[in-house]
């Protein structure tokens, strides 16, 4: 009886991991997307409101090299950059880099967090949404911080998991100016 039990088992098994198998094989892959990351080739367009309730489109920075960061207040690496990314939207933002930061938190969290901070780039609110956003962008972990950095013609360059440097990004976004 066990034996036979444990042949079903193990059949039933082989057939499920056939079926997911053949179900993830032929699932339709976007054109615009890199097969090997996940990451899309042309960055997702997206609408969304600043701490002042207005609502920015990803098309309003359209001609621009633009690194698109997904942050939280409460997550310590993206604290932790903050303060490179306003440094770099500083020295470059003239050359036509705009950085903009997209909140996977509550509007309060944001607003208490980015007003001391004198960040001088766009901060846009995502809350549970910007989960979906993110991953629209390549993240498919949904890890924080999660930046890309796109090129003037809407190309995404670069993508990081994790803590965004000034030095690395600096080498990515110079040669897009």
């Amino acid at each position: 009886m066990n034996k036979t039990f444990l042949i079903i088992a193990i059949a039933l098994l082989g057939l499920s991991a056939g079926f997911v198998a053949n179900r993830l094989m032929t699932q339709p892959v976007a054109q615009s997307t890199n097969v090997e990351t996940g990451t899309p080739s042309v960055a997702p367009a997206f609408s969304l409101k600043d701490l002042h309730d207005k609502v920015h489109s990803s098309q309003e920075w359209q001609g621009k090299v633009m690194m698109v960061n997904f942050w939280a207040s409460w997550c310590p690496p993206c604290v932790r950059e903050i303060p490179a990314f306003i440094k770099l939207q500083a020295a470059y933002e003239k050359q036509g880099l705009v950085i903009i930061g997209i909140a996977l938190d509550s509007k309060q969290n944001v607003a208490d967090f980015v007003d001391p901070m004198d960040i001088n780039y766009p901060i846009l609110l995502a809350e549970k949404e910007g989960v979906a956003l993110s991953k629209t962008y390549g993240n498919r972990l949904g890890v924080l911080p999660y930046t890309v950095i796109v090129d003037r013609t809407g190309k995404i360059i670069y993508t990081q998991r994790g803590e965004l440097t000034f030095d690395i990004a600096e080498k990515v976004i110079k040669p897009l100016l």
